[in-house]
């Protein structure tokens, strides 16, 4: 279980404080439930995923985390981008306390990202994608009572976005999904429940097809 209480945020800009993308929402994640966020481009998605996944903190308000949360997958950040893929992958290894086995974890994530010759190479030259597909990978190494996908399958080619929807069908037999997805076939495919993110509030439903519903229904005609 997660419990959003009472979360604000919202950025620096040039000018000054921005927005509230969020503000004041209160939330509740349920065990075993899969979640997916709607909303317009902006609405706050990718930044409550940062947020529920610890990547980020909350100007106001707490995050009461109940389970294992993995970092949002599919997100660029959290690398070490003068590392290479392998060194930011021994280094995730340990920080999970995976020495005894952290030979077969690597090889586990290399393989799954698929970064042939740039696996050994800095991370500052990957592409958002090659970023996305390490992230992936790494998330997958480990053991999680709740996964956070960022547009995780929009990343790579034809074959590996099958792949990785793939992962996430293993991933939903024994834990939770909380995704961000443009695909509303994706939604559909993973997700039960939804949240409409709307005016930096955050609305719950028990059903992702009225979500997606309330979502459709805020965009102008």
């Amino acid at each position: 279980m997660i419990i959003v209480n009472d979360v604000y945020k919202r950025y620096h800009t040039h000018h000054g404080p921005g927005r509230w993308v969020l503000n004041g929402v209160n939330l509740t994640f349920p065990t075993n439930v899969n979640v997916g966020l709607v909303g317009r481009n902006g609405s706050g998605k990718s930044t409550l995923l940062r947020l529920v996944g610890g990547i980020d903190q909350p100007n106001k308000g707490t995050i009461q985390r109940l389970s294992r949360v993995s970092w949002p997958m599919g997100f660029g950040g959290g690398l070490q981008s003068s590392l290479t893929g392998r060194q930011n992958a021994k280094f995730v290894c340990r920080i999970h306390g995976h020495e005894t086995d952290i030979a077969d974890r690597i090889k586990y994530i290399q393989s799954f990202a698929e970064l042939g010759d740039s696996f050994d190479e800095p991370v500052n030259t990957y592409s958002s994608g090659m970023r996305s597909r390490l992230q992936f990978a790494l998330s997958l190494a480990f053991d999680f009572d709740v996964y956070i996908s960022d547009e995780v399958t929009a990343a790579g080619d034809v074959a590996f976005k099958n792949k990785a929807a793939s992962a996430l069908k293993k991933i939903a037999d024994h834990a939770s999904i909380i995704m961000v997805s443009h695909g509303e076939g994706t939604l559909k495919q993973f997700c039960s429940a939804g949240i409409w993110l709307h005016n930096g509030k955050a609305h719950w439903f028990d059903d992702i097809n009225d979500a997606l519903k309330a979502y459709k229904g805020s965009i102008p005609k």
